[in-house]
């Protein structure tokens, strides 16, 4: 087993630990800080799946993860006034119910991504990122301009949507649905990188070219790998708009791209738990600096840069030097 391994192991056991360690010392917000935790890592375990194995610069992801606040909205609301957000070809109220919600927010991601991708991979470097980040902006300015879902002021969810045999309303019930589903999209995301699939969108990563010689279309891999990106960063977006209860277009904001590219940055581009350790520290940072200064993301952008420039595999690959990923 290698060190890599044994250290995610080790990661997933300490952020389980962490609310269970809050729940037992009363102390309710602590689980709150861990469930976030979670969810950024969720999202930014779809945006790996493109930018850490395909090597997509994708400055567009807040799109997918706005969708999927909305859809936790806007069901959430319907659902709550009884009415009908369908009438054709049957009719449909909305929806309470996470399962439910995650499904819309699923679909309505892998939709926006076929479209996005679709156009934005016929390009490559710069012009992809500006053609993500452009996409991303047009959702962000439709959604300011939504007044009958809040506009600019955001859409509130009333009462956290329920899941079947738990509590939701209790904060170590929600966490534990943010952590399953975070353990799920990393053994998703292990088994797509050991799989052919996964070893043809890094081999087109490193050069398309001798790719296609072997018959095997870059184009159709990569598009197949952001929708499934985009559907994972979907889930997120619904489970962050019910942490919160509250969903607004600054989740779709070109901030909200850049800050799950920190995190893979921070935690290592193309590690299993990159994503997992990149949000921990995140949100440990807002956390602790935040409290100290409004300009917490100046020592962010610090800590961010000697990353870059004396740890390139990321917080990991500086733990566990340059093996091979676990």
């Amino acid at each position: 087993m290698s060190r890599e391994t044994l250290l995610n192991a080790g990661l997933a056991l300490l952020l389980l630990v962490l609310p269970l360690a809050a729940t037992a010392l009363g102390e309710p917000f602590y689980v709150s800080l861990a469930t976030r935790m979670a969810i950024l890592a969720l999202a930014g375990v779809g945006l790996n799946l493109a930018l850490g194995f395909g090597g997509l610069i994708s400055f567009g992801h807040a799109a997918f993860f706005g969708i999927g606040g909305y859809a936790a909205g806007i069901l959430a609301g319907h659902a709550l006034n009884a009415e009908p957000l369908l009438s054709w070809p049957f009719e449909f109220s909305g929806s309470d119910q996470m399962h439910v919600v995650w499904l819309v927010a699923a679909l309505a991601s892998a939709l926006a991504a076929l479209l996005i991708g679709a156009i934005s991979l016929r390009t490559s470097g710069v012009y992809f990122i500006m053609i993500t980040l452009a996409f991303a902006q047009m959702f962000y300015y439709f959604a300011i301009s939504w007044p009958a879902y809040g506009g600019e002021d955001g859409l509130s969810i009333a009462i956290r949507n329920g899941f079947p045999g738990l509590n939701t309303a209790l904060p170590m019930d929600f966490f534990l649905i943010c952590y399953v589903l975070l353990m799920l999209a990393l053994v998703l995301s292990w088994r797509i990188r050991d799989s052919r699939f996964g070893a043809a969108l890094q081999a087109a990563r490193q050069n398309d070219v001798r790719v296609a010689a072997l018959g095997i279309e870059p184009f159709r891999t990569r598009l197949a790998a952001f929708i499934l990106s985009g559907m994972i960063t979907g889930v997120a977006g619904a489970l962050y708009a019910d942490l919160n209860r509250f969903v607004s277009p600054s989740m779709i904001s070109w901030q909200m791209s850049g800050e799950l590219i920190v995190l893979i940055i921070l935690g290592g581009a193309g590690r299993l738990f990159g994503p997992v350790v990149g949000a921990m520290l995140f949100v440990l940072l807002e956390f602790l600096l935040g409290g100290l200064t409004e300009r917490w993301q100046l020592f962010l952008g610090v800590i961010l840069l000697g990353v870059v420039l004396f740890a390139r595999g990321g917080v990991i690959g500086l733990l566990v030097g340059r093996a091979r990923h676990g």
